[in-house]
């Protein structure tokens, strides 16, 4: 078994060796870190291998054996790396914190700079650590190529503006969201400022040692319906200086809203980033897919959004791509990984009229899923009481208490601290009622297989109603959920009235690593709470107390499970959810296939190209080759339908591997239809591959065009090689146009023509 983390009991002279390492490398770290140098030079000094890990030289390479870690006249024992200190902090010592919610604010609150179709041109000075001058006020790249696509169609109606930021100290407009009631239950006073760190035990972060949304924690969570489109204003506030990064992320950023169905301009493309002092205008029209071609007339009801008076707002396109549960990330080429560890990830949830957060609105068209009561709240949509938005990552820290990563580990980073929104180890109050979580892994290597448990150690029930985004055909009684890759979504419902008050739950993750390429093995409940486990994010990491009965009348269910539908509420009529997309009619246009691999070759040079894998991809049997934003891989046609297969070219590694813009239905794993799973049923964006395996699915393409991305969502496998660029051409042909390549500077962005153009 290959060591990630020391021992619990390794002895001194092995934590003081494992130190040792881990000072000699913070050199190359921060130098890797500022684009100072790259991996290319890494490997021509000597301290890298040709396949891009760190070379067996004692004092840089912490699994290399240290004298000092020795036993006399014995084998040599690997100082693996430090544990993080948790400075006494207890498990389930602080209550969880809720997402903090983003205002949503008119449009005229962004008049002193009014947003535009075309990227706004407006010149400032430029910061003289940025190279001075002049450049844009805005990021975007400029003329009608990066143009808000559908702008005077689905005009912004609601703004909302961040800022990505430092440390700015204690959070003091903390806003959960949720009712009065629902505050008391949470243990935290939102007037209450809440001061950056991850446990009230342990240290507050420096200034640099976290970037987060508006410089504060919680995480932030975007509110959203369909048929009313958001202008989400980014500002970058980073410092100018890339060198104040305290070890890792980079000062440019580029925001993916999590497949989001919208123009690839607003997609946060890798190659679109933008620097301190900008700001980036994304325009998200919150369109149901398939509205230039079906229901354009807005005539089916279930096809709708929630009205404020609690009726429904109909909207054109197909009911059965409405999506719930999405999130929002950096997606900077090369440093995803550390911007995403180092706070660059919120929530973002959609309603519907299927899903408007209400459940005692019965209109025949709402699901009637956990949330809230617009009688008892006023709000006849995104009601949060009972709305749970969990972030699981894991963390480390060096021994100050500041969040570290070490960006080295080019095979994956695993952290050996499990925290939930941020905060270690939490318990959350909750009535005898349903609730519903919706689950993010958020982490950057880590998998998670999540079950419920009470105080003895015995599973309790899961239903589970989305995988990713999206509700799925038929909710599932589960007493465990599958893997979950990063960046996938998986909603649950917990009914808590089985339990008296006083009881005591726990969320426990089962799925054991012993590196960052793929899960070493899935545990049972009973040996994931043993402790046996070398992996220290195994077991326990979130507590359920059962504190009181309900409030009020639980009208919330489970539609398809009659025990959870309360007394006097009339059942649903379907034990449906959202069944999927029919698209047996559309012809197949194409058959691509996508083989992710190591040994990735580099055919071309320049900021757009990954100057070294170790890891790529391979399209259509060609050869493995490593990323560059600049090559254009595939254009399928707007309008049409294709299958693509995602294969995983090894056994010792796995892919959870994400396709922006479209989602798809998995129609064969491993080459058998058979063999998907029924969470694996419904729509998709992440799909896991499994460790050589693959994924056959098919999706179709329709209303946007432009330059989108295909990646492992393993982000360090990403940020090392394994990303591609696709395209859709704005006419709708199917040969492959050039699109040209985006070159941000502070002072400007100029464009330049494709590296390299792979043919069918």
């Amino acid at each position: 078994m290959s060591r990630i983390y020391l021992p619990s009991d390794a002895s001194r002279p092995q934590q003081k060796a494992a130190r040792q390492a881990q000072d000699e490398r913070r050199g190359i770290i921060k130098a890797l870190s500022q684009k100072q140098i790259s991996r290319r030079d890494l490997i021509r000094m000597g301290l890298f291998t040709g396949a891009g890990l760190l070379a067996p030289i004692r004092g840089l390479n912490p699994f290399v054996p240290n004298l000092l870690a020795q036993t006399p006249g014995g084998p040599g024992i690997p100082t693996g790396l430090p544990r993080s200190p948790l400075f006494g902090a207890a498990a389930f010592s602080q209550p969880m914190p809720r997402f903090d919610v983003l205002q949503r604010k008119p449009m005229s609150s962004l008049d002193y700079c009014s947003p535009t179709k075309e990227a706004n041109p407006e010149l400032q000075q430029v910061d003289p650590d940025l190279g001075g001058g002049w450049g844009p006020v805005e990021g975007r790249p400029p003329g009608p190529m990066w143009a808000h696509q559908r702008w005077d169609q689905f005009p912004p109606q609601v703004a909302v503006e961040v800022s990505q930021m430092g440390n700015q100290g204690p959070n003091t407009a903390y806003n959960p969201g949720i009712s009065s009631y629902g505050q008391k239950l949470l243990d935290i006073n939102p007037s209450s400022a809440l001061p950056l760190q991850f446990h009230p035990g342990m240290p507050v972060q420096d200034e640099n040692s976290v970037w987060t949304f508006n410089g504060t924690i919680p995480p932030k969570l975007l509110i959203g319906r369909y048929g009313e489109p958001i202008l989400f204003r980014h500002h970058n506030r980073l410092p100018c200086d890339k060198g104040l990064n305290n070890g890792f992320g980079i000062h440019t950023l580029s925001t993916h809203e999590h497949n989001g169905h919208h123009g690839a301009e607003n997609d946060g493309f890798t190659g679109a980033f933008f620097f301190p002092n900008q700001y980036y205008d994304y325009h998200y029209p919150i369109l149901l897919a398939g509205f230039s071609s079906m229901n354009t007339g807005a005539t089916d009801r279930m096809a709708s959004s929630p009205a404020d008076n609690g009726g429904l707002i109909q909207v054109p396109g197909d009911w059965h791509e409405t999506m719930g549960t999405h999130w929002f990330h950096d997606h900077m080429f090369g440093f995803t990984s550390q911007n995403v560890y180092k706070g660059n990830a919120g929530m973002f949830n959609i309603y519907s009229g299927l899903d408007r957060g209400a459940e005692d609105i019965n209109d025949g068209v709402n699901l009637r899923l956990p949330s809230g009561q617009a009688a008892k709240t006023g709000k006849s949509w995104g009601n949060l009481d009972y709305d749970i938005n969990l972030m699981l990552s894991d963390k480390a820290f060096d021994q100050s208490g500041q969040l570290a990563m070490d960006i080295l580990q080019f095979d994956g980073f695993l952290g050996d601290v499990m925290t939930v929104n941020l905060a270690y180890r939490p318990y959350f109050n909750v009535e005898r009622r349903k609730y519903r979580f919706r689950i993010l892994n958020a982490s950057v290597s880590r998998f998670f297989k999540v079950a419920l448990a009470n105080t003895s150690g015995t599973a309790q029930p899961i239903y589970q109603i989305a995988n990713d985004g999206n509700l799925l055909p038929r909710a599932i009684k589960l007493t465990e959920l599958d893997e979950q890759g990063i960046a996938e979504r998986y909603d649950i419902v917990i009914d808590f009235s089985k339990f008296a008050v006083g009881t005591k739950l726990h969320l426990v993750n089962l799925c054991e690593h012993q590196d960052g390429k793929l899960p070493a093995k899935d545990l049972t409940l009973a040996q994931a709470l043993s402790g046996a486990s070398p992996d220290p994010c195994v077991g326990r990491f979130m507590e359920f107390r059962v504190v009181c009965n309900a409030a009020y009348p639980d009208k919330s269910v489970v539609p398809g499970f009659s025990e959870t539908y309360p007394t006097g509420v009339t059942p649903p009529t379907s034990p449906m959810l959202i069944p999927n997309p029919d698209l047996s009619q559309i012809p197949v246009a194409a058959e691509r296939t996508f083989e992710f691999n190591r040994g990735a070759a580099v055919t071309t040079s320049g900021d757009s190209a990954a100057p070294n894998g170790p890891w790529g991809i391979a399209y259509n049997s060609g050869g493995t080759l490593a990323a560059d934003y600049a090559r254009i891989s595939s254009a399928p046609k707007v309008g049409t339908r294709e299958i693509w297969h995602l294969k995983n070219g090894g056994g010792g590694w796995d892919h959870p591997i994400h396709i922006h813009f479209e989602e798809g239905q998995v129609i064969a794993r491993d080459g058998l239809a058979s063999n998907v799973p029924l969470w694996e049923r419904g729509r998709k964006d992440v799909y896991r591959l499994r460790a050589a395996g693959s994924v056959s699915l098919t999706m179709q393409f329709r209303d946007f065009a432009g330059t989108y991305m295909e990646h492992c969502h393993n982000t360090v496998h990403e940020d090392n090689a394994m990303l591609l660029r696709w395209d859709i051409n704005p006419d709708g042909t199917a040969e492959l146009r050039p699109l040209p390549t985006p070159v941000p500077t502070p002072q400007g962005c100029t464009f330049i023509d494709p590296d390299d153009i792979l043919q069918d």
